[in-house]
């Protein structure tokens, strides 16, 4: 059984914005649940999304609505198991470039972890940016 996992803006941290307009494109647009705003990255690649979470959760699944022209490719999650430890390879996740919410399964063998990044190996924009729109994680409630 899988139930979402509230994130605030203090759980997450983002690898660049674009032109650093925090105002128009930061990471608070990833899960304030309005369909008209976004997180936007400056261009370049790899770019990542971490989320620390308040407790140890084992994640079931990931879901995450880009911008056709603007999503992530050669993408893969990773986890820590503590505060203190390394990441560690998850999965690999293969979204498609368009505009619908994609969820992708996680697969952390049941293990609980403290904190996972999502990182966009390149992008399907030629500079190498990112635009999201929604960002949601499930955990397992066993």
């Amino acid at each position: 059984m899988a139930a979402p996992i509230e994130i605030n803006v203090s759980q997450l941290r983002v690898s660049s914005v674009l032109n650093r307009d925090v105002k128009q494109y930061g990471k608070k647009f990833l899960v304030d649940g309005n369909e008209d705003t976004c997180w936007n990255s400056d261009q370049g690649s790899p770019q990542w999304i971490t989320i620390d979470f308040e407790r140890d959760v084992v994640p079931v699944d990931v879901s995450i609505q880009f911008q056709g022209g603007f999503a992530g490719g050669d993408c893969w999650l990773e986890g820590k198991m503590d505060v203190n430890s390394d990441w560690e390879k998850i999965d690999d996740i293969y979204p498609e470039d368009n505009n619908s919410l994609q969820t992708f399964k996680v697969n952390t063998s049941g293990k609980a972890i403290v904190s996972m990044k999502i990182v966009f190996g390149k992008s399907t924009d030629f500079f190498g940016r990112i635009t999201i729109y929604q960002l949601k994680v499930n955990r397992d409630i066993r």
